[in-house]
């Protein structure tokens, strides 16, 4: 598929699940596609970065669910800031682990999990979350996290063949197989696109996190993740974050920069960071 045919398949008021991690593994080049399209009104599930951040500031959001939204070196993302002390989205903010939970809950086809993860905190409260009483000797009360069932979800992987067979390295691949599982469709961008996986790289077998059936469509587009990391290919784009950064500043009209940072077409964005060789050549980044 494309991205224009992956961003077609999705409707206003869909529940996005948006895999990686804060400035690391994002599909912003499918996220891009979302902001040149007319979607509204989303609902969107993530570990959130840039992608939530210029989600919420085109005003594409509706809804948001997330444990963190951050780039790291730069803790709090901007857009997402402005969007949320502008009181222009609802929130319901969990704990890492709670999020966890809930994606794992709709792969199983739970309507919610129990988890101690919570407890003694605002967030139930604040998020309307209801509390369990074990049923056995203990009698414990524990949270029961909602399942976070999503329409869609959106991954950027290294590798794929034309069947939805995924590879995907780095240090923290924890979470998108959950994503993948917790989605009615999952769409995948990935750097580099085969045939069949076993005739290319089945030494790395292993980095095949969750299986075919659960992919929708796939795409190829070098570069994907960018501004965000793709190890071991390349790094966050620092540079690229702090000019992002310094945008929100006031009066910070995404309307006036949005060209900047989603441009035309991905071709036209790509030309505008001095194409995939420069994206390639960004350092990894040490944690």
């Amino acid at each position: 598929m494309s991205a224009t045919e992956m961003v077609a398949q999705l409707s206003d008021g869909m529940t996005l699940g948006i895999g990686g991690w804060g400035p690391r593994r994002k599909p912003m080049a499918l996220v891009r596609e979302i902001l040149r399209s007319d979607l509204k009104g989303l609902t969107i599930v993530a570990y959130g970065g840039a992608d939530v951040g210029m989600l919420c500031a085109a005003g594409k959001v509706k809804k948001l669910v997330f444990a963190f939204v951050s780039l790291d070196a730069i803790p709090l993302e901007p857009w997402f800031r402005k969007a949320r002390e502008a009181g222009q989205i609802e929130v319901l903010e969990v704990d890492e682990g709670m999020f966890q939970w809930g994606l794992k809950a709709a792969a199983f086809g739970l309507p919610f999990l129990p988890t101690r993860v919570g407890l003694g905190t605002d967030l139930a409260e604040l998020g309307g979350l209801k509390t369990v009483q074990s049923p056995y000797a203990d009698g414990e009360v524990l949270i029961a996290m909602p399942a976070l069932k999503l329409d869609a979800a959106l991954l950027h992987v290294n590798r794929s063949d034309w069947r939805g067979n995924v590879q995907l390295f780095g240090a923290d691949v924890y979470y998108d197989e959950w994503f993948a599982k917790a989605a009615t469709k999952t769409f995948v961008s990935c750097e580099e696109l085969v045939d069949r996986m076993e005739d290319h790289y089945p030494e790395h077998a292993q980095a095949n996190i969750f299986e075919r059936c659960f992919v929708t469509g796939v795409v190829e587009i070098a570069g994907g993740a960018h501004p965000s990391s793709m190890p071991p290919l390349y790094g966050p784009d620092m540079k690229a974050f702090k000019a992002y950064a310094d945008a929100a500043r006031e009066p910070g009209n995404w309307a006036e920069v949005s060209d900047r940072f989603v441009g035309a077409s991905e071709a036209d964005y790509l030309a505008g960071i001095g194409g995939k060789e420069a994206v390639m050549q960004t350092p990894l980044a040490i944690y």
